[in-house]
């Protein structure tokens, strides 16, 4: 599909290339954001939804300083890791970027992105651990937030996820192919809900649903409080609030990152970022004593009932921005693991140089972007610590997304006071 005007923007610039001109190439690997990357004459030229080994006809919309965008035109030589997609909105919704893979392409090009993207930051090889994958591929997550904008007329033209490449256009999306079954069945009413609001004139301007699968109900209140099971846990939280999307892979994710916290000699467990206490919890059960720090005092709050709800003692939860933490816990940084799941921007340098001061004995990073992961990792290692397990889950099966977790130790030179 065209995403552009025939008529070339203000901006665009025709050098090496004309607007929309079409060209033939080869695509020889992925970048980090999914998109194929090919070269003509030895001009970079990225393709979304294109895979590498495929020669393909694409159509430039937009030159850069070094490389060049396009939209895929046509296969021209076909990679034998393409499947017919699932949803017959891929390629104009945003939400999706690998439905056009087979499972096992994906694992692999995610396993080789967690790669490059740690070696190329740290200079060095590392040995990363399989993908483990999520045990459902479509169907599961249980949470989406589609958007509309202003009603036109008495009617909202779209209720859905922006398009890929654009920033305005909303693709209208009535049924979505790896949210949870629950979500799709609820989606139909609300939609309508929505129109007939528009009909009525009873809102003015547009607005972001939402739909958080909770196992036993779906909730559509950003503010309602929700309740959800993971393992033999359970935890309660505002349903707009942040809590890993895919249920289904979450316990062993979640044990597995609170078991490499408890290897070595940790007895002590510091949760920085802690949100609910998710991790805190679970890692209640492998040490001594658990704290949890997060900046947002009702998530505090949250974390507190959570421990009380699961007759959990061992975990206590402080109100603190993380970059100012390690003074209020009285753990002996030697016995003490250091977990880390910080937002998608990664940690700030103040908090890297304080985790630095301290010294634990260990550290986990879980990450939900590889790329501020690595630029992370290079001080820690600056500081003396070495990578014990790179493991990458696929928590967002059909994106480019990916999980990691690092496990790193403090070498013995180092840990001398």
């Amino acid at each position: 599909m065209n995403l552009h005007a025939r008529k070339p923007p203000r901006n665009f610039i025709a050098d090496p290339f004309e607007y929309h001109q079409e060209i033939d190439l080869t695509i020889d690997t992925l970048t980090n954001l999914g998109q194929g990357l090919g070269r003509l004459d030895g001009w970079v030229v990225m393709v979304p939804y294109s895979i590498p080994g495929e020669k393909i006809r694409a159509r430039i919309h937009r030159n850069h300083k070094n490389y060049s965008e396009a939209d895929l035109i046509e296969v021209l030589e076909s990679s034998s890791q393409r499947v017919e997609p699932r949803c017959s909105l891929f390629g104009e919704c945003g939400g999706c970027q690998y439905q056009h893979m087979n499972q096992e392409a994906q694992a692999e090009w995610k396993h080789r992105q967690v790669t490059e993207l740690l070696e190329k930051s740290l200079g060095e090889k590392l040995s990363i651990e399989p993908i483990h994958s999520s045990p459902r591929q479509f169907n599961y997550r249980s949470k989406i937030t589609p958007h509309h904008q202003r009603p036109r007329d008495g009617k909202v033209r779209s209720i859905g996820f922006l398009h890929h490449g654009q920033r305005n256009w909303i693709v209208d999306v009535p049924h979505c192919p790896i949210a949870t079954e629950a979500i799709n069945e609820a989606l139909p009413p609300a939609r309508d809900v929505v129109q007939q609001k528009a009909a009525t004139g009873k809102f003015k301007k547009g607005a972001t649903l939402l739909f958080r699968d909770t196992g036993s109900a779906v909730v559509t209140d950003f503010q309602e409080l929700v309740f959800t099971q993971v393992g033999e846990l359970s935890f309660q939280f505002k349903a707009g609030d942040f809590f890993q999307n895919n249920p289904f892979i979450l316990e062993a994710f979640t044990e597995y990152t609170v078991r490499q916290a408890a290897g070595g000699n940790s007895r002590f467990l510091i949760d920085a970022y802690c949100g609910g206490g998710l991790f805190t919890l679970f890692g209640s059960r492998h040490f001594e004593k658990c704290a949890g720090v997060e900046i947002n005092e009702y998530s505090v709050v949250l974390a507190r009932a959570n421990a009380n709800a699961n007759q959990i003692n061992n975990c206590s939860f402080l109100q603190s921005s993380a970059e100012a933490i390690f003074g209020d816990v009285e753990f002996s940084p030697k016995e003490t693991t250091v977990l880390l799941d910080p937002p998608r921007k990664g940690c700030d340098k103040e908090f890297i140089d304080q985790l630095i001061a301290f010294k634990p004995i260990r550290i986990v990073y879980v990450s939900c972007d590889p790329s501020t992961q690595a630029r992370d990792l290079v001080p820690l290692r600056d500081a003396g610590y070495h990578i014990l397990r790179v493991q990458p889950f696929d928590l967002f099966p059909q994106t480019r997304h990916i999980e990691n977790v690092v496990t790193l130790e403090l070498s013995a030179s180092d840990s001398v006071a």
